[in-house]
C-alpha cells in the first residue's frame, strides 16, 4: 500500500534521512521506531507531502506521491494525526468528525450548495464516533475532554475523510496506562475494519504488543525491519537504544 524507495532528506548540512526503503502492506499495523533524532517525523512529513525528499520516491497505492500537496494525498485516502493534539477545540465531537466528512465539499463550489450536517452525514459521523468509543461525548466541546478522548476524536476525524490508510504520530504520547490500552484496542478495531496503519511511537510495550511489522531508523538510516520478536533481539536495535556494551 505504501512503498518508500531510497528516500533521502537533507536540511542544509544535516542529513536527516539517508537512502531509506521499506514497504507497508495493505491491512497491516506497521510501526516506525527509533531513538530521538532518528528521522521518523521527517519521514512522516515526506509521506504526507509536507516536505519533499532530496532524493528517492514515495508510492501510495501504486502511484508516486512525493511532490504532491498534502490535500491531494489526503484525497487519495491517507489520513494523519499529530503528536500534539489538533482537534477543533470549540467544536463538539460530532462537529469535529463532520469536518472530516466535509473534506470534499470545502474546497469546491459545493460549499455554497451542500450542507455538511445533513442527516446522511450525521449518521456516517455517528458510526465513526461509536467505533472510536465517543458516543457519550458526541455533543460535548472537544476542548473540555481528556487527552485520551481527544486522541480518539482525531482518529475519528481522520477516518471521516474516507482514509483507508492512517499515519499516527506518537498516538500514545502523554496518555496514562488505561488510556494507552484503550488506544491500542481502538487501533486494532480500526485495523480489523480494513484500515492500514503506520505509526511512530516511543512506548515500546505499546509498540511490541500492537505492530505486525516494525521498521527501525537510527541517525536517518534504516537499521532493521521485521516482526516484533525479531526486532527485540536485533543487536543493532539494542545498540541504538542502549548504546554499545562495555562488558567483555
Amino acid at each position: 500500500m505504501l512503498r518508500i524507495e531510497n528516500v533521502s532528506k537533507r536540511f542544509g548540512g544535516i542529513q536527516a534521512l539517508k537512502n531509506v526503503s521499506f514497504e507497508v502492506k495493505e491491512g497491516e499495523i506497521h510501526a516506525l521506531i527509533g531513538p530521538n533524532g532518528a528521522g521518523k517525523t521527517t519521514m512522516f512529513d515526506i509521506i504526507n507531502g509536507f516536505i519533499r525528499p532530496t532524493s528517492g520516491h514515495v508510492y501510495f497505492k501504486g502511484k508516486r506521491i512525493d511532490g504532491l500537496r498534502p490535500s491531494r494525498i489526503a484525497m487519495m485516502g491517507m489520513g494523519r494525526t499529530f503528536q500534539i493534539v489538533r482537534v477543533f477545540p470549540e467544536m463538539t465531537v460530532l462537529e469535529n468528525v463532520l469536518a472530516g466528512i466535509g473534506k470534499k465539499i470545502y474546497k469546491s463550489l459545493k460549499v455554497f450548495t451542500e450542507i455538511v450536517k445533513s442527516e446522511e452525514n450525521v449518521k456516517k459521523a455517528m458510526k465513526l464516533i461509536e467505533l472510536c468509543g465517543l458516543s457519550k461525548y458526541a455533543d460535548q466541546e472537544a476542548s473540555v475532554l481528556p487527552l485520551g478522548i481527544q486522541r480518539n476524536i482525531e482518529i475519528a476525524r481522520a477516518l471521516a475523510t474516507g482514509a483507508d490508510f492512517l499515519l499516527l504520530d506518537e498516538p500514545a504520547s502523554g496518555l496514562n496506562d488505561q488510556e494507552t490500552k484503550n488506544l491500542a484496542d481502538l487501533i486494532r478495531r480500526i485495523n480489523e475494519n480494513g484500515t492500514t496503519v503506520l505509526f511512530i511511537e516511543h512506548d515500546m510495550r505499546f509498540t511490541m504488543g500492537l505492530a505486525h511489522t516494525i521498521t527501525v531508523l537510527d541517525h536517518g538510516e534504516k537499521i532493521a525491519h521485521g516482526k516484533p520478536e525479531e526486532i527485540v533481539r536485533n543487536e543493532r536495535v539494542i545498540e541504538a537504544y542502549l548504546g554499545k556494551s562495555t562488558s567483555k
